[in-house]
């Protein structure tokens, strides 16, 4: 058995020697296939220092700053519209027009009411004025001077009732024309001249939307609440607005409101922005991409972030050497503005990263550095030397 043992140890241990030669060997071969291989044409970019700001991405909803839904206090048979459909109207303009001959005339009434009531308060005054004499002088009982009191006091009365009439009538009046009551945009018309309308209605005649200034609508974890709060009470916070991926002069606005209490379902928070939209570009009811710029990260590493790669350790990029040869160096990385990445670790500013041609890349691998339009470039800049970056 001990001779079986020893044995099986010498021929273990063989197996190993012969497995580790064969890794050393394979890894030479993999040095030298790479020394031997003909240059590999790259594009490169230059890690350098620039002030990033500190964003935070959502998807929101423009609204209008006001709505007003137009409604009519009068019933009645409209008689003419002043406007067309999706015209823009300013505070006062005429809007429409509603039979006013009943109304006249139910004022013409109410006045005859009041004037009738006047002129029988007046004589019941000068009843009561009389009446009061002969009861000092004794010709008539105490009981009917203060019945003249009662008949002039009561006379009184009617004449303010008369008087509210008479101001309902006007008021009646002044509702068979309806006024816009902002500056606004005019929405589609739900009824037309000629056809009966009724007083206060469960469908608005129109609706007016203000949307200069206009207001977009957003939510954010609420996580993010307490910075939020931190620097809004230092100043406005800057957002921007993109219609398309491919926009490149968002609309700017900036945040105006917080709401009062988180989402529990969520666990988002809403949050509004003002834009004042002169040139109109914002329109209720889109959907825009909304970045909210909270401060500012100055002196930050970033490199273009198609330098960027995820392997099966993470991520990494490959720097170019002096000597023209690719370097894989693992990093760890930020967040992304514009077309740049955030380096927290593994580069340091003026060292060269591939940002095209990685696909056939190994480490050690030679490198030819092409331009944007693949024609070589002389002269590569002088870079930090590798191995300058903070070891991590």
């Amino acid at each position: 058995m001990r001779n079986n043992f020893n044995i099986l140890s010498t021929g273990g241990i063989a197996m190993i020697l012969v497995f580790a030669l064969g890794l050393t060997a394979s890894c030479r071969q993999k040095e030298q296939k790479a020394m031997g291989m003909p240059a590999m044409p790259v594009t490169i970019g230059t890690a350098e220092k620039k002030d990033v700001p500190v964003q935070i991405s959502a998807i929101g909803s423009v609204e209008a700053f006001a709505t007003v839904a137009v409604k009519t206090q009068a019933g009645g048979t409209l008689i003419k519209v002043h406007f067309t459909e999706g015209q823009e109207v300013k505070k006062g303009d005429l809007l429409f027009t509603i039979d006013p001959r009943p109304y006249e005339a139910a004022l013409k009434q109410a006045e005859a009411n009041l004037a009738r009531s006047r002129a029988q308060r007046d004589n019941a005054h000068a009843e009561e004025l009389r009446y009061a004499e002969l009861a000092k002088k004794g010709y008539v009982s105490q009981t009917q001077y203060e019945q003249a009191i009662t008949n002039f006091d009561a006379l009184e009365a009617t004449v303010q009732a008369d008087a509210a009439m008479l101001e309902n009538a006007k008021l009646n009046l002044a509702f068979c024309t309806i006024r816009s009551p902002l500056n606004g945009r005019t929405g589609s018309l739900s009824v037309h001249e000629g056809n009966l309308v009724k007083a206060n209605a469960d469908s608005p005649m129109v609706t007016i939307l203000r949307i200069q200034p206009v207001q977009v609508v957003f939510t954010v974890p609420e996580k993010n609440l307490p910075d939020i709060k931190k620097h809004m009470a230092v100043g406005a916070l800057k957002v921007e607005a993109y219609l398309s991926k491919e926009e490149r002069a968002p609309a700017i606005g900036r945040l105006s409101f917080i709401d009062n209490t988180v989402d529990t379902l969520t666990g988002t928070i809403k949050l509004k922005a003002t834009f004042e939209n002169s040139d109109r570009r914002l329109w209720p009811g889109q959907f825009v991409s909304v970045v909210m710029t909270i401060s500012l990260e100055k002196n930050a590493t970033v490199v273009p972030a198609g330098a960027v790669q995820t392997g099966q350790q993470g991520q990494f990029v490959f720097v170019v050497r002096p000597d023209h040869t690719a370097e894989m160096r693992p990093v760890s990385t930020g967040r992304s503005f514009e077309d740049f990445v955030v380096m927290e670790k593994g580069l340091v500013p003026g060292e060269h990263v591939v940002t095209d041609g990685q696909m056939r890349l190994v480490p050690g691998a030679k490198v030819e550095v092409k331009d944007g339009q693949g024609s070589k470039v002389e002269g590569q800049k002088e870079q930090a030397k590798p191995g300058s970056a903070a070891k991590d």
